[in-house]
C-alpha cells in the first residue's frame, strides 16, 4: 500500500508543482495530503486514500482524465485504478464558470450539489475531509467570503450522508464556525 500511495503522491505533487494555497504561502500539495491524512484516520482503503491525494488534479492542473487513467492503470490493480479514477471524477466540479458562464455561482453550486448527492460513499468521505481542511483556512483568512463558502458547505453536508459518519460530523462542526 505504501508504495502505491508514494507513487500517487509524487504524481499529484508533480501535477500541482508551482501552485500554492490561496491563503497560505505553502505548496498546494499540502492540502491533498491533509485531506488524505484525515481520511486515513477512518479507512485504509487504498483507492479512497489515492483519490484523496488526487481529488483536485483534474480541476486545478493541466492533467487530463486520460493521463490520470493511464497513470492509475500503470500503478494499481485494475479494480483499484477504476475505483480511484471514479472517485476523482466524482469529486471534480462539473458546473464551473468557464463551462456555464450563463449561471451565477449560486445556481452553479445548486446544480453541483444535486450531482454530488449521487457520488459514492468513499467520495463523500473525501469531500468531508476536503471541507474540514478548507473551512479552517477560509474562516481565518477571508471572513467575508467565509460566510458564503461555509453556508455552501453546510448545504452540501445536509445532503451528503453516505460517507463516514464520524468524519461527516467533524465536517459539520468545521462548517458551523
Amino acid at each position: 500500500m505504501k508504495g502505491i500511495l508514494d507513487n500517487v503522491l509524487v504524481f499529484a505533487a508533480t501535477a500541482h508543482q508551482g501552485q500554492t494555497r490561496k491563503y497560505k504561502p505553502e505548496p498546494y500539495i499540502s492540502h491533498p495530503i491533509r485531506v488524505m491524512e484525515l481520511c486515513k484516520q477512518y479507512s485504509d482503503n487504498i483507492a479512497m486514500l489515492s483519490a484523496a491525494l488526487l481529488h483536485d488534479v483534474l480541476e486545478d492542473t493541466a492533467i487530463t482524465a486520460d493521463e490520470l487513467d493511464r497513470f492509475l492503470r500503470a500503478n494499481m490493480t485494475p479494480e483499484v485504478a477504476r475505483e480511484t479514477f471514479s472517485n476523482v471524477i466524482a469529486l471534480t466540479d462539473v458546473y464551473i464558470k468557464k463551462d456555464y458562464p450563463q449561471f451565477n455561482r449560486k445556481t452553479r453550486k445548486k446544480m453541483e450539489l444535486e450531482r454530488l448527492t449521487m457520488i459514492p460513499p468513499d467520495a463523500q468521505t473525501i469531500k468531508y475531509a476536503d471541507i474540514i481542511d478548507n473551512s479552517s483556512e477560509i474562516a481565518i483568512h477571508d471572513l467575508q467570503f467565509s460566510h458564503v463558502l461555509l453556508k455552501e458547505y453546510r448545504q452540501v453536508l445536509k445532503r451528503l450522508d453516505k460517507g463516514n459518519p464520524e468524519l461527516r460530523e467533524r465536517a459539520m462542526q468545521a462548517a458551523n464556525r
